[in-house]
């Protein structure tokens, strides 16, 4: 709820009566390789109608610390006694569960500490998902300390590849300039465009590709916008942070 670019976005609504976060849920619903389903929010006052929401749609939800994400994500995984964590944001509210399935599949198979899909981007912006297990999440909540790392929560583990070991999949093709997340109204715009545009459900990356071909011009709603505007904020207070630090040492 706390987002400063696009403020409730979790709660605006996509199609009819749905929010975004219902969306995301439904979508990730049809994962069948996920057990449980958890919505991490913060403790803030501003978030119980998030909690609300969650209860009635009969699915587990967590309250943490609103800034220093990555103790939220340690504590819901330490509470909930989970082995795995497959890591999707509200920002996603088109997440792809195919996707998601063969980042599972990836880790599963090949027995990585880390597996994502945007190490290297090919998939478009908004589909992004990670999975890693409650050990590395540990060890990261353990040592991480810069800002970025707290906020973003795996930024220390996608940063120590001599630490961990960790894998990516690609698609055949180079989706990556495409543009699906929800970080400013023109994203809001153009999601509620491509969730209205379909009936079936889940809407996967192939239905929104062919939308685009048929429909060019929806791929200029918000290709001015910058992406990780976020991560780059939270750099910015890893060097105050490091300054700070290397005056007090």
């Amino acid at each position: 709820m706390g987002s400063s670019r696009l403020p409730n976005k979790v709660l605006m609504k996509v199609n009819g009566e749905q929010t975004v976060l219902e969306h995301v849920i439904k979508q990730l619903s049809f994962c069948k390789s996920i057990g449980k389903i958890i919505v991490a929010t913060t403790n803030l006052k501003q978030d119980d109608v998030i909690e609300e929401l969650v209860k009635k749609l009969e699915i587990d939800v967590f309250r943490g610390d609103s800034s220093d994400v990555l103790d939220r994500y340690y504590q819901c995984a330490k509470k909930f006694n989970l082995d795995n964590i497959v890591r999707i944001t509200s920002d996603c509210p088109l997440i792809d569960p195919e996707i998601v399935e063969k980042v599972i599949r990836k880790y599963e198979r090949e027995k990585f500490d880390y597996v994502t899909n945007t190490l290297i981007r090919t998939f478009p912006i908004g589909l992004d998902a990670e999975i890693f297990s409650f050990d590395v999440l540990e060890k990261t909540w353990e040592n991480a300390v810069l800002p970025s790392e707290r906020e973003h929560v795996t930024p220390f583990i996608r940063n120590r590849k001599m630490d961990f070991s960790i894998g990516n999949i690609e698609h055949e093709k180079d989706f990556s300039k495409i543009r699906i997340t929800l970080d400013r109204k023109e994203d809001y715009e153009l999601i509620k465009i491509i969730v209205n545009e379909f009936e079936k459900r889940p809407i996967l990356l192939q239905d929104i590709i062919k939308l685009f071909e048929n429909k060019p011009e929806l791929m200029r709603i918000n290709e001015d916008i910058q992406h990780d505007e976020g991560m780059k904020k939270s750099l910015e207070l890893d060097i105050d942070f490091s300054k700070k630090k290397d005056r007090i040492d």
